[in-house]
């Protein structure tokens, strides 16, 4: 050890170029071949060997003998980069270095090779020579670069030709950042060395530099200053300074790098380019030059990133439109930043460079894996993609993880997009903002948007589905994922832009105005939101950066074989907060009142739809899946935290305790669960004949005894009538009239039974034909009475649910429910009491009578618990439905006669197949 190392001080130059030295022969001795296409966790190895034979003095000569060469078309041998810039503080000696995106825990439970095949780039690059440091130390030196890799096979061979010059923007006001810090802005004053290799270059031209801005842009050097450009194609290029002064680039690298010498540092310049014009001529430009702007993410951001902890996440990632204030006038352009901590290099390319992917390489921000550029004239509509280099030295063309939007699929495309909309529900949101969903009215009306009825936009539906759902008195809309996915047929449910509304329907703007429009008509929004897994396309999340970013590496835990599609490195804290801000996003950028988290259960168990030896135990050796149930805990705490009035949703099927629980409970945190159980047994019970009934009447009182386990939703929804399953009036038995008349007498049973209510379009109408994506509802059925008097019906329901307390106050309380009669087999017919408050002292109680049986039974005695007018609110076989009939003239009487338990009884008509409320008046 030398005294350096003892004492902890910088090691000097001599000592750091000994030690390589003495690696260098060590790897010479162990390995005399030489490596062919290396690895990422060996591409290191060949260039510190060129570094150790070349002494740092010869380095300018090289480099201007290498520039001239490439100048003029030819291919020099590129110089090695510098020695001191590619050596790491002891991780160097100690052969140990924690990649990108891992802490020190992460990476000494990963295999070695894991570890070594993910550490390129891990280092902060900085653009001044600096100590040697530990990785991700803001005082640390930059990253070397990686061993050139094989030129981008995405980027295209025609020349690339600029458009016309757009015209200036109005002046704005810079925006303000979204760290505690300023970030963006001009370069000024910056102190970087003038010893650009021509590996440097080569770098920055084909794609794989790290930090291209250390040799792009303005840099002092000897005798003045000099500006480098990177303009593929361009015959003549000049710098105008602020002044208007111009100064002639020369080209110093065959690509298109070329450097203009200027006697002081330049103020707010500009680069003049020329191309020529394929007529002889010439065109010239006055451009903006992306390489003078500082990063657009501040230390804060970065810092947050790197710990998993930014919330507002989408503020400073992906593609966002800034304006920036210079002597030279307005300056408006994009700011691009993308997470990959493993890649090698970042281009971002799209329309505004002709899709060449040759002119616009991005910088990697320090230690975070986070890459960034800003690139002024780019504008709102743009199209863009990123091309990663991965850390198995392939190329990659990439969708923007973090886009707002996308071209209409199968096209792919991420697009520069900024909102204008307006928004105009501060009532609806103060109201929201009261909470305790739990103890207020909640009917949902579930929708899949492009076959609600097929061809409408998001405005269109803002008129036409919102007045719908009004009309027939639900609460709430919900949508099946909204979110962009490539394939219809998924329903949404294969995501791969996360934050992204599709296109197929309008831009986010005018999902914006449908949400807007829907609050202002006093319905609340939820849309299904999908974490647990996201698809293969090999454009989109998989595989990111040449590793298994997103996805779990192991195929035991990261693919899900259901579905085809990769599941969620949920202990991976970047992954979380990728998946946690996304939550927040929907809430807080659209206004949304709800998410529904679909497939809670696969990301609960490690063993869903797993064989034995097809899935990995917990550390505990069980088979829960405690990183999914510390991610579910995290995204519900954060967004009760952050959204006052927002509830979550579970689709969870199995007996998993406490997802409804508070999380400093123990529990998910959840704010309702769907009762899938309730769901089948009521579901298989109504679809026997009425005769086999009463020897599965059990199906039907079973809910109640873990009604109040969880905060619950009954759901109807999409997966109940689909894929053979048949519509929710084909599961009924008998003849049209007695399927119907089950459709109904069902629905208000439904609504009568403690828990929120949801509904999938078409059965509010019961819709005869089961549902398919690819085509509208099936309209035409309200031409017959009888499928408009199902629509009544549910009309009718949601206006007597939400003025009855009794329905709605106690959901959660056991003494908002007590049986009458759950015994009656024989009968087929089912009574119970609903009491609830109406927000004061006043009570309520409504008696519920369902009779599934095929048969009226008249004569039929109920006790009660108060004597007096019991009027009947509703009744399923009312002539107006399409019912035939059989009801109790507007109410009964309930007299002092002791009956089922309760003090008071009366007499009534339970209709055949029928459901009737009757409501206390005194």
């Amino acid at each position: 050890m030398t005294t350096n190392e003892s004492t902890n001080a910088p090691a000097t130059k001599e000592e750091l170029q000994r030690v390589v030295e003495e690696k260098t022969a060590q790897a010479e001795a162990a390995e005399s071949e030489p490596v062919v296409n290396p690895s990422p966790a060996k591409k290191r190895a060949p260039a510190k060997k060129a570094a150790a034979k070349k002494a740092p003095a010869k380095k300018a000569p090289a480099k201007k003998a290498a520039a001239a060469a490439l100048a003029d078309g030819g291919d020099a041998e590129p110089a090695a980069p510098r020695t001191a810039k590619r050596t790491t503080k002891k991780a160097t000696a100690a052969g140990e270095r924690t990649p990108a995106g891992r802490t020190a825990a992460d990476t000494a439970a990963v295999p070695t090779e894991e570890v070594v095949a993910e550490q390129g780039g891990t280092a902060a690059p900085v653009v001044a020579p600096a100590p040697i440091a530990e990785p991700g130390s803001p005082a640390g030196a930059p990253a070397g670069q990686p061993e050139a890799p094989e030129p981008d096979p995405a980027a295209p061979s025609t020349p690339q030709a600029p458009e016309e010059a757009a015209p200036e923007p109005a002046p704005q006001p810079a925006p303000q950042p979204a760290s505690e810090e300023q970030a963006g802005g001009p370069v000024t004053g910056e102190a970087v060395p003038d010893d650009v290799s021509a590996d440097d270059l080569r770098a920055v031209v084909e794609g794989w530099s790290r930090d291209p801005h250390r040799v792009l842009g303005a840099h002092p050097a000897a005798g003045g200053w000099v500006v480098r450009t990177l303009r593929p194609d361009a015959v003549s290029v000049a710098v105008v300074d602020q002044d208007d002064t111009r100064y002639e680039a020369r080209q110093i690298h065959g690509s298109g790098v070329f450097e203009a010498a200027l006697p002081q540092e330049p103020g707010d310049y500009r680069v003049e380019v020329g191309y020529l014009d394929g007529q002889g001529g010439r065109d010239t430009y006055v451009v903006d030059d992306p390489y003078r702007w500082l990063p657009t993410l501040g230390e804060v951001d970065q810092y947050l990133i790197g710990e998993g902890r930014h919330e507002k996440l989408w503020q400073v990632l992906g593609a966002h439109v800034r304006r920036y204030d210079t002597p030279r006038g307005p300056v408006e352009g994009v700011s691009f930043a993308v997470w990959a901590p493993n890649a090698q290099g970042v281009k971002v390319t799209g329309d505004f460079d002709y899709w060449e992917a040759r002119a616009y390489p991005m910088r990697q921000l320090g230690s975070i894996g986070v890459w960034e550029l800003y690139v002024p004239g780019v504008q709102v509509g743009t199209r863009y993609r990123f091309h990663v280099l991965g850390a198995d030295g392939v190329w990659r063309e990439k969708a923007d993880p973090m886009a707002f939007a996308t071209e209409v699929p199968p096209a792919n495309a991420s697009v520069v997009v900024e909102s204008t909309h307006e928004w105009n529900d501060d009532a609806w949101l103060a109201d929201r903002a009261r909470g305790n969903w739990h103890e207020r009215p909640m009917s949902v009306y579930e929708v899949h948007l492009g076959s609600w009825r097929q061809g409408l936009s998001y405005r269109e539906l803002a008129e036409q589905l919102v007045d719908y759902a009004v009309g027939a008195g639900f609460t709430h809309l919900e949508f099946l994922p909204v979110a962009e996915h490539p394939f219809g047929g998924s329903w949404g449910y294969q995501v791969t832009s996360y934050y992204a509304p599709t296109s197929r329907f309008g831009s986010p703007d005018d999902f914006r105005y449908l949400v807007d429009r829907a609050h202002q008509a006093g319905l609340g929004i939820i849309v299904d939101w999908v974490p647990a897994h996201f698809p293969k396309d090999a454009w989109a999340l998989g595989r990111f950066d040449g590793t298994a970013l997103y996805e779990h590496a192991d195929p035991r835990r990261g693919e899900q074989p259901d579905w085809g599609t990769f599941v969620f490195n949920f202990g991976r804290t970047e992954v979380r907060n990728f998946l946690v801000a996304n939550a927040l996003f929907w809430c807080q950028e659209f206004h949304v009142d709800g998410l529904r988290v679909d497939a809670v259960a696969s990301m609960l168990y490690l063993d869903y739809s797993r064989e034995e030896g097809e899935w990995i135990p917990n550390v505990h050796g069980g088979r829960e899946n405690l990183e999914a149930v510390s991610f579910l805990q995290e995204v519900n705490a954060t967004v009760y935290r952050e959204v006052p009035g927002v509830v979550t949703i579970a689709e969870e099927s199995t007996a998993w305790p406490g997802v409804t629980r508070p999380t400093h409970l123990g529990g998910l945190g959840f704010g309702f669960k769907w009762n899938m159980g309730w769901m089948h047994d009521s579901l298989s019970y109504v679809q026997r004949q009425p005769v086999y009934r009463s020897y599965h009447h059990n199906q039907l009182t079973f809910s109640m005894m873990y009604a109040y386990s969880e905060n619950y939703v009954l759901p109807i929804s999409h997966d109940e009538v689909v894929y053979g399953k048949g519509s929710l009036l084909r599961k009924m038995p008998g003849d049209r009239w007695q399927q119907l008349a089950n459709v109904r007498s069902y629905l208000a049973y439904m609504w009568a039974h403690p828990g929120k209510q949801l509904l999938f379009m078409g059965s509010e109408f019961a819709q005869d034909a089961e549902w398919a994506e690819s085509r509208s509802l099936d309209w035409w059925h309200l031409d017959d009475p009888a499928h408009r008097g199902v629509l009544q019906l549910v009309t009718d329901l949601n206006a007597r649910y939400r003025e009855s307390p009794a329905l709605w106050s106690l959901d959660v309380d056991p003494s908002g429910f007590r049986w009458i009669d759950a015994n009656d087999a024989s009968g087929n017919v089912l009574s119970f009491l609903r009491h609830g408050r109406d927000g004061g002292s006043q009570e309520q109680t409504l008696a519920v009578v369902c009779n599934f049986s095929g048969q009226p039974h008249h004569g039929y005695r109920i006790g009660l618990p108060h004597g007096g007018r019991w009027r009947e609110v509703l009744n399923t076989d009312a002539e107006g439905y399409g019912g035939s009939g059989v009801g109790n003239y507007g109410g009964v009487d309930a007299v002092e006669e002791s009956w089922h338990g309760q003090p008071y009884s009366a007499t009534l008509s339970a209709p055949p197949l029928g459901t009737v409320w009757l409501l206390h008046e005194g």
